[in-house]
């Protein structure tokens, strides 16, 4: 939704003033986003409807409906605000990090972070949605199901790039281990969610490094003790 229209020249027309219903609709947008991905984590994208969302904003219903149109496309909008979320609090902020097990024993710290600090209501957005959807079929279902796949593939991937530059073994296989590190993080998250246990996270954390150390090399190993880690 960008440009101008034209309404808004003034004299001859060669100048413009930006329409100021681009930036309030962006705004109402954001605003709705924010608390359909809370209410998503909580109770799932089943929970989310155009009538709740408006009266809740005190929005106008037929407002919130030329934004987003159904509830279907309205669960889409979601899915894709929360995947810009996790990349900003768990991805970005290993820009400037070089690849090797130190990479990798960051995205690990980060996602933690992300769950424990609740950036999101009910903890991961993801592991909540994946559980309503998973035997579903349909565009949700499938833009959920691309969106754990794209986590898992980072997550190879930065094992992968730690490998090759020989942080990890010549024959670590890339898929179990970042299936292995996934399931303990997220093991995490379902319990401190249902049972309110925050020591989870540690008990997480000791066990991804305990199974990267396993699989390092001693340079790997030494990246990982200069995080902190104990030799």
């Amino acid at each position: 939704m960008s440009g101008s229209t034209g309404r808004g020249t003034t004299g001859a027309g060669t100048d413009t003033k930006p329409d100021g219903r681009v930036e309030r609709g962006n705004q109402t947008r954001r605003l709705v986003l924010g608390r359909t991905m809370d209410i998503a984590s909580v109770e799932g994208l089943e929970g989310l409807s155009l009538g709740r969302i408006a009266t809740e904003l005190e929005l106008s219903k037929s407002g919130v409906f030329a934004l987003f149109g159904s509830k279907e496309e309205l669960q889409l909008a979601t899915l894709r605000a929360a995947v810009a979320v996790f990349a900003e609090q768990v991805v970005t902020p290993l820009k400037d990090v070089p690849p090797g097990a130190g990479r990798v024993r960051a995205l690990c710290r980060n996602w933690l972070a992300y769950s424990s600090d609740r950036v999101f209501s009910g903890g991961c957005f993801f592991y909540a949605v994946s559980a309503e959807f998973d035997a579903r079929t349909g565009p949700v279902h499938d833009a959920v199901a691309r969106a754990r796949l794209d986590w898992s593939a980072y997550m190879e991937r930065t094992l992968s790039e730690a490998r090759a530059v020989g942080d990890f073994t010549e024959d670590l296989d890339v898929e179990q281990l970042a299936f292995e590190v996934i399931a303990l993080m997220e093991a995490a998250n379902a319990r401190s969610v249902l049972l309110g246990d925050v020591r989870a996270y540690d008990r997480a954390e000791r066990g991804v490094t305990t199974r990267l150390r396993s699989s390092a090399t001693d340079r790997g190993r030494a990246a990982l003790t200069d995080q902190g880690e104990q030799a």
